[in-house]
């Protein structure tokens, strides 16, 4: 058996920066609440090598892999997985982007199979990646939505 899951949420701020804040490795701390750091590895044309690293969980374990992420603007989308598995046999994830009435829809599909000795199987990990998706994908078109407001104040503001 494998896990699936696909979640999307719709932000009320131009593509452009929702591309650019969604894909700036670097300030994903400050983006997403769950990551305590990122460590860049390398990066190879496209392909950016790194390691997240999370806040400590309710028993304080900090869980922490390496995964690797490449962006396609052109096709709207970024194709990612994890090169440390840990408890995954693997994980795959497609974010993709699609203007809509209201803004731009933001889609994560995950596709992964846990290992048959990780302490969860799969329908525990998709409900949880399901809950954490939506409570981070909430979390970001706020984030992104209060630039793009800020943003538009201060291009008002310049063009007095």
């Amino acid at each position: 058996m494998a896990g699936h899951t696909e979640n999307s949420i719709t932000v009320d701020a131009p593509f452009d920066l929702v591309w650019e804040m969604t894909n700036d490795l670097e300030n994903w701390p400050r983006l997403f609440s769950e990551y305590a750091s990122v460590d860049i590895l390398s990066r190879e044309g496209d392909t950016t090598t790194f390691r997240l690293t999370m806040h400590p969980d309710e028993n304080g374990k900090v869980w922490s892999w390496v995964s690797e992420r490449t962006p396609d603007r052109a096709k709207r989308s970024v194709r990612a997985r994890r090169v440390e598995t840990g408890p995954f046999a693997h994980m795959d994830i497609l974010w993709e982007y699609e203007e809509v009435p209201g803004g731009i829809e933001m889609r994560w599909t995950q596709d992964f199979a846990m290992k048959p000795d990780a302490p969860v199987d799969d329908d525990w990990m998709t409900d949880n990646i399901n809950r954490n998706s939506r409570t981070q994908m909430a979390l970001i078109r706020d984030k992104i939505e209060q630039a793009a407001r800020e943003n538009e104040t201060a291009s008002v503001a310049s063009s007095r």
